[in-house]
């Protein structure tokens, strides 16, 4: 029986006036006392058993606080990452442009292009011809923007088993300016200025190479509003020729207005460049069209100059599938003996697409990159243009003869897609005064070239 039963019992006996000997009551009380002990113990456990579980409850009310401000602070930080992760951007320009907040952005630059072909030269005047390839340009790089204004362009060249620094610039742009400081291509030509990834033959003209237009370490100007572009600046050499003391001024000024649907291009260009190196001396050459070949036809030799000094002039226009492009350039060399001699170059082409809602592209007063309207992998074939060329580059005067040609060239383009180029050239060289003699004497003589490209540029 429990201590409560027995507690019971003994109030009920009482309450029924059951009368109890003294002794027994004695002993009935001892009884009580121990039972109320008992109790008492029972309680004591009891409470302390309530304390503990009430201590145990406060911890895990304390745990579950924490829980929960830990889950909440998870959820801040993810919030925050997220809200940061927001604020970087990566967009697809042929490879990934990543942008950041404040006006970071990083993009991988760079080109493939594979050439191969045939020259078909006389026997007699003693020349390898045949076939030839070549990786003709193999780019690497990376550009983007600094916070500011500042923007930045780092690009190299790994064909013909070398490593060749082709652009390093830091630019700075505001509001229709640009400043470059670095090595990049002074401003000379439309055909020039235009990138090898978009220009309509796999060679540009020959007056371009002929008379040594290339990048330079230098720092320039240009400036743009509306339909005028103005572009100048001063320039050493090549950073693989450095350190030496030539330099040169360039300027170049563009007027590419839009009349209807037809974007026009007109320009003019200026050179001025003291030769102040060791030798102090120039050469003027060019091979027939491409690229692999090591021999040029038309050649001046080396001779001693101290000055040169040259003029170009630019006119072009697109209207839907047509473009037409022409130029002229005159180069005048001072000579601290005998006269001084000027030599001119200059093409005119023109081109159209064949494909329905073609167009070549054009953007700062130069040709641009071709989109195809229907690209190939989106239903379509790309876009396929044909181009024709005359090119002239005459290298006689002052008593130099270093020989004139007279180019005639056709080009296939087929552009699958925006990033994506293949190109088949022909062209006849007709040269006067070559350098190499067919049959012992006669230096009047046609080269036909036949050249093919596949690039890839992103």
């Amino acid at each position: 029986m429990t201590s409560i039963s027995r507690i019971s019992v003994l109030a009920m006996a009482a309450a029924c006036g059951w009368a109890m000997p003294a002794q027994a009551q004695d002993a009935d009380a001892a009884a009580i006392q121990q039972e109320l002990a008992a109790m008492r113990a029972d309680m004591a456990r009891m409470a302390a058993r309530m304390e503990s579980l009430q201590s145990q409850l406060t911890e895990a009310q304390a745990k579950a606080a924490a829980a929960e401000a830990a889950a909440a602070g998870a959820v801040t930080v993810a919030e925050a990452t997220k809200a940061e992760q927001s604020k970087t951007e990566v967009s697809w320009k042929g490879a990934p442009e990543i942008s950041g907040e404040g006006g970071w952005s990083f993009k991988p630059r760079g080109r493939l292009q594979f050439d191969a072909g045939f020259i078909d030269a006389p026997e007699s005047i003693g020349r390898p011809d045949g076939f030839g390839s070549e990786v003709r340009r193999a780019r690497l790089g990376v550009e983007g923007d600094i916070p500011g204004g500042f923007g930045y362009k780092f690009e190299m060249d790994f064909a013909g088993g070398g490593a060749e620094i082709v652009d390093a610039i830091l630019t700075y742009e505001d509001d229709g300016l640009t400043v470059s400081a670095g090595q990049h291509n002074p401003f000379q030509s439309l055909e020039e200025l235009t990138s090898s990834r978009f220009t309509s033959f796999i060679e540009r003209a020959a007056f371009t190479d002929a008379f040594g237009f290339e990048r330079r370490v230098g720092l320039s100007a240009q400036y743009g509003a509306g339909d005028f572009l103005a572009q100048a600046g001063v320039f050493t050499d090549h950073v693989d020729s450095l350190p030496n003391k030539s330099f040169s001024v360039d300027g170049r000024a563009v007027y590419m207005p839009k009349l209807g649907s037809t974007q026009l291009h007109f320009g003019g260009s200026a050179h001025y460049s003291e030769l102040n190196d060791a030798a102090n001396s120039i050469r003027y050459r060019q091979r027939p069209l491409v690229h692999f070949t090591s021999h040029r036809f038309i050649d001046t030799g080396g001779f001693d100059a101290t000055t040169e000094t040259g003029y170009g002039l630019e006119a072009a226009a697109i209207e839907g599938p047509f473009h037409f492009a022409a130029e002229g350039f005159w180069q005048n060399v001072d000579r601290p003996i005998g006269d001084d001699p000027t030599f001119f170059g200059g093409y005119a082409e023109a081109g159209f697409f064949l494909t329905g809602g073609d167009t070549r592209g054009y953007k700062g007063g130069v040709f641009d990159r071709v989109k195809p309207a229907n690209p190939v992998g989106e239903g379509g074939i790309g876009a396929i243009q044909v181009n024709l060329r005359y090119d002239f580059l005459d290298l006689t005067d002052a008593g130099i003869v270093g020989g004139t040609q007279n180019g005639y060239a056709l080009s296939l383009v087929w552009t699958p897609t925006d990033y994506t180029r293949f190109l088949l050239n022909y062209a006849r060289m007709d040269y006067d005064d070559a350098l190499y003699p067919a049959n012992g004497t006669d230096r009047d003589y046609a080269v036909d070239v036949l050249g093919a490209r596949a690039q890839v540029d992103f």
